[in-house]
């Protein structure tokens, strides 16, 4: 797999009514949901027209019972799962979930940073899929953002964790600066690095799908009984994002090249 060490390479979303989930999401996004075909497990992979981008599962009882709420995870690929959980634990993050392997797929391991947002580190079994479509291609997350007790302590934690580097800090005002990033050795913005709202959730990853017209998504959300929770607003640099929130409650958002 050509992925660059810490970079995003699967989303995942678990909830409680998993083929719902992958309905909503299907109609909201535009992707295919199809069957993964895994022996003994029902897992939902969506695709944006052969690229597979994320997966949809129920949550596990052993998740649910450490008190995971529906919502999306992204899995970071590194090059040793079980070194780079040795390195976050002693940075001051927690492993949810040792490291295990997934037969043929990869070995992956569920963590948090020291605030508590949950991702997934994760390296692949090997082979050669094919090449990612752009970055702005409908259908794949266009952005991804983390919303920390503490931007800049969150920060410094990722970066130490995965070389990601600063690029542009963004004054936003009473909401205080948004760190952009980008991974180790790139030259383009990547994601972002805030301080959560007060009012808002616990620290957790916000991941933007990218579609092609932000009122035509927006209709979709609500045809399926999600909400709006901000927006439409033109972001900083031309695109068009909304924040919205799934029919169980878990947070999302959608970027768009028009209104």
């Amino acid at each position: 797999m050509a992925a660059i060490p810490g970079s995003f390479v699967w989303y995942e979303y678990m909830g409680d009514d998993a083929k719902a989930a992958a309905e909503f999401y299907a109609h909201v996004v535009g992707w295919t949901a199809k069957d993964s075909g895994m022996p003994g497990m029902a897992y939902t992979i969506l695709y944006a027209g052969d690229y597979g981008v994320g997966g949809v599962m129920t949550t596990p009882p052993e998740a649910k019972t450490m008190g995971a709420r529906p919502g999306w995870v992204g899995y970071v690929w590194v090059e040793d799962v079980d070194a780079a959980a040795a390195k976050l634990a002693a940075a001051g993050g927690s492993v949810k979930r040792p490291g295990a392997d997934i037969p043929r797929v990869g070995r992956f391991a569920v963590v948090a940073d020291p605030q508590g947002a949950v991702f997934m580190l994760f390296r692949d079994a090997g082979g050669e899929p094919p090449p990612p479509p752009p970055p702005d291609a409908p259908g794949l997350v266009g952005w991804r953002e983390l919303h920390a007790g503490d931007g800049a302590k969150a920060f410094d934690f990722y970066s130490g964790l995965f070389g990601w580097t600063k690029r542009r800090a963004m004054d936003m005002g009473a909401m205080g600066v948004h760190q952009l990033f980008g991974l180790a050795g790139g030259e383009a913005d990547y994601g972002g690095v805030m301080t959560r709202a007060p009012q808002g959730p616990g620290p957790f990853w916000l991941y933007y799908f990218n579609v092609p017209a932000i009122d035509a998504a927006v209709a979709r959300v609500k045809a399926k009984s999600g909400q709006i929770a901000n927006g439409p607003m033109k972001g900083p640099d031309g695109p068009w994002i909304v924040r919205a929130i799934d029919p169980e409650g878990a947070p999302f958002a959608l970027v768009a090249p028009k209104r």
